[in-house]
């Protein structure tokens, strides 16, 4: 805890601002405490993202839209005790709240676990933590890593399977359950679902994420994401000269899944397509809902034993025609509790009281 953030300003709630870089959008928020002051959504298009030749190209973009968010709403930056990122896929480790420093950075940016624009944020909020004289956190990164060692094994030994989720959302929905039925998130077996531009499944098991589907690599078709694929058929198309490395890459994620399918990555406009009749969009969208079904039903398994709950969140969870088709395949498994939209911002204020409060240690990244 840092001496002089809650000593010497106990007259007011702490100021936190709160960055959360996703693959087609920057939210950013200021809290005082727990609660909201301001927050934004600035949201890309996949066309203009495509634009950027890689991912250190949309830092300064995304930087930009952050000082004019911080402008337009006249904060002062001198008067925030504690800037927070969503976390990006760094090296693999326990849940909990580490330090932004520049070896996370280096390791985010260069893509050495995996790459999303999730990367960016810690690199935005240590420059202005340096700046101010403040710190830098992220919560719950994506690359939180609780699984069992039976996880681990994918068909090849040169392949391990890893863990890369919406670690934030999902043990935030998770604990929003438990304290729906008055019991402990720890206590609980759950699975759930972070639905989204990525969508990832995870079995939660007395707290700890025991396995989990990639974001980026596995899992099922997403608006933007193609999800696992037959191995020797993507194979087949790698060799095939239709595509380059990049074109490629961008088709598995970018312009995969319903964008390939149907020309966009909005569900609004798939569910639209669908209530004039389209019977293509009808059924693309169904297998989404299907395959996120089927997904739910292997971590099921994973619990090893039965399930108190599956939890559907995200934003796509808004979508009563898409929980509604997963709810037809699922429910037989265990109850189905929806919470729509993403608690993430929260989630990290919620961890960046903790923090100041000493309530949870901050841990140091391991760069190894």
């Amino acid at each position: 805890m840092d001496n002089g953030i809650r000593e010497n300003n106990m007259d007011r709630m702490p100021q936190l601002l709160i960055v959360n870089v996703g693959s087609t959008s920057t939210k950013i928020a200021l809290f005082k405490g727990t609660e909201f002051v301001v927050q934004d959504t600035i949201t890309y298009s996949a066309d203009e993202l495509s634009g950027y030749a890689g991912l250190h190209d949309q830092l300064p973009r995304r930087r930009d839209d952050l000082e004019q968010f911080v402008g337009k709403n006249n904060i002062s930056l001198t008067a925030v005790d504690l800037f927070i990122s969503r976390g990006g896929l760094g090296k693999p480790g326990p849940a909990g709240s580490y330090a932004v420093d520049e070896a996370m950075c280096e390791d985010l940016l260069a893509g050495k676990y995996g790459r999303h624009p999730s990367a960016l944020g810690p690199a935005m909020m240590l420059d202005l933590a340096g700046k101010y004289g403040k710190r830098a956190i992220i919560i719950d990164p994506p690359s939180t890593d609780e699984f069992d060692p039976v996880a681990r094994i994918s068909g090849m030994p040169e392949i391990e399977r890893r863990s890369a989720f919406h670690a934030l959302n999902q043990k935030a929905a998770a604990r929003r359950m438990a304290r729906s039925v008055g019991r402990a998130y720890e206590e609980l077996r759950l699975v759930v679902a972070h639905l989204g531009g990525g969508i990832t499944i995870g079995a939660h098991r007395n707290g700890r994420v025991v396995d989990c589907t990639h974001g980026l690599t596995e899992g099922p078709l997403t608006p933007e994401r193609a999800g696992g694929l037959p191995t020797q058929d993507l194979i087949d198309l790698a060799l095939s000269g239709v595509m380059d490395r990049k074109q490629l890459q961008t088709r598995l994620v970018g312009r995969g899944g319903l964008a390939a399918y149907l020309g966009t990555a909005d569900a609004k406009e798939v569910e639209a397509m669908i209530l004039q009749g389209d019977e293509k969009a009808g059924l693309i969208y169904r297998a989404m809902a299907y395959q996120i079904a089927k997904d739910i039903g292997a971590m099921h398994v994973a619990l090893k034993g039965p399930a108190d709950g599956i939890v559907l969140t995200g934003g796509l969870a808004r979508s009563e025609m898409l929980t509604g088709w997963i709810r037809d395949w699922a429910e037989g498994l265990a109850p189905v509790f929806v919470y729509p939209g993403e608690d993430e911002m929260t989630a990290m204020a919620e961890g960046g009281m903790r923090v100041l409060s000493g309530e949870e240690p901050v841990r140091r990244y391991n760069k190894g």
